[in-house]
């Protein structure tokens, strides 16, 4: 067990394994029918939440949970200031450039491309390879020089950008941030919340005022005055921010509380926040409704307490408990998380091409939702041969 203040955590990379898992399993329900309400997304005007409408902001919390600990490797291995802050703005700007060619793949239009969308999509999936594989000093790849995969993948994003058309026949359009993909929300909510991180240290009340703040800004977007909206644009929802910053006041509590004799101080605080914010949630329910898709405040606080308690679950069983060997089937999810949301970019448009289509039988009902659980985890077994290939995506 690791208790130390200083320590990562194993149930940090235990946690994003798992939601990641969740993640590629809720992505695969456009391919199924006839599935449970509840496991699947709240449409726009319904006030209520699925499974499939934690798993982003579960993914955000997360996303806050490694950055103090990842901020703290960086000043150990003597980084300035400038030198943290100019990789956390190389991060974001990849996260959120993968994100808008993402978005705009998901809004062209077929019948004015030169070739097939699924042969775009492979070319986007591949130029990512390209442009952000981590490059091991092996025979493999001495042959080529990093800066020309690197090169070549720009070209293809380029290419791609060039050929694009969206909209309709009759109105076409370029590619444009329709709302910047998941990815792209990452990068922006990392971006703020990891910069004020770097300048607010581990002062904890201070990275909880953040917190308030940003969830007041996510009130803000759904009043007015004088019929006046009072929106502060922060390019995404406050509420993305909220999550992460969430993550960041968790893992400070940890650096506090981690310690062998006080890790029950440190579960009773989480335990706390996470049912006051589960209830606040509720109360707030009749003013704004659960919603994702408008990322209301009252959906935003359910989320980051249902959070707070699946990773205090996790941490009791692996970091108190020391049982970890559970979670090692999930490991590469982890480990190479970026890859392993990739994958599918691959696997879709090639399933498509050659035309292998599953039996409606295998897409419908309970036996469907098995048959995404399987390709998750085909999906967490595919990055785990490509890490053995040398191919790990890191931003």
């Amino acid at each position: 067990m690791q208790n130390t203040q200083n320590s990562r955590i194993a149930s940090i990379d235990i946690f994003r394994a798992l939601t990641m898992f969740m993640m590629i399993f809720v992505n695969d329900f456009w391919t199924l029918s006839d599935i449970p309400e509840w496991l699947g997304h709240a449409k726009t005007h319904e006030d209520r939440m699925g499974l499939s409408d934690w798993v982003f902001p579960g993914f955000l919390f997360i996303v806050g949970l490694s950055i103090p600990f990842a901020i703290k490797a960086r000043k150990k291995k003597g980084e300035a200031q400038i030198q943290i802050f100019w990789h956390i703005i190389k991060r974001s700007l990849a996260l959120i450039i993968m994100g808008f060619f993402m978005v705009n793949l998901e809004n062209i239009t077929s019948d004015l491309l030169p070739f097939s969308k699924y042969i775009w999509q492979l070319l986007m999936a591949t130029a990512i390879v390209f442009i952000w594989n981590i490059y091991p000093n092996q025979k493999a790849f001495k042959r080529i020089p990093e800066w020309v995969m690197q090169l070549t993948g720009i070209s293809i994003l380029v290419f791609l950008s060039i050929v694009y058309k969206g909209g309709t026949v009759e109105d076409p359009s370029w590619m444009k941030p329709h709302w910047w993909g998941i990815l792209g929300i990452i990068g922006w909510a990392y971006l703020l919340c990891a910069t004020i991180y770097l300048f607010i240290g581990e002062r904890i009340l201070y990275v909880g005022i953040v917190w308030i703040v940003f969830h007041v800004l996510n009130v803000m977007e759904f009043k007015e005055i004088f019929g006046m909206p009072i929106h502060i644009n922060l390019m995404v929802s406050s509420s993305n921010h909220t999550s992460v910053m969430g993550g960041v006041l968790t893992t400070l509590l940890y650096i506090k509380y981690g310690k062998r004799h006080q890790i029950p101080v440190f579960l009773g605080i989480i335990f706390v926040m996470a049912v006051l914010s589960i209830v606040y949630g509720f109360i707030t329910r009749p003013e704004w409704g659960i919603s994702k898709i408008k990322a209301t405040p009252s959906w935003t606080s359910i989320c980051i307490g249902i959070s707070m308690l699946s990773f205090s679950l996790i941490y009791i069983i692996s970091d108190v408990l020391g049982k970890i060997s559970w979670a090692s089937i999930f490991a590469p999810a982890g480990r190479s998380t970026l890859t392993c949301y990739l994958v599918p970019y691959f696997y879709y448009p090639v399933m498509m091409l050659i035309g292998i289509f599953l039996p409606e039988a295998l897409k419908t009902g309970f036996i469907g939702i098995v048959k995404s659980l399987l390709f998750a985890y085909l999906i967490i077994y595919m990055t785990g041969l490509l890490e053995k290939v040398s191919i790990r995506l890191k931003v």
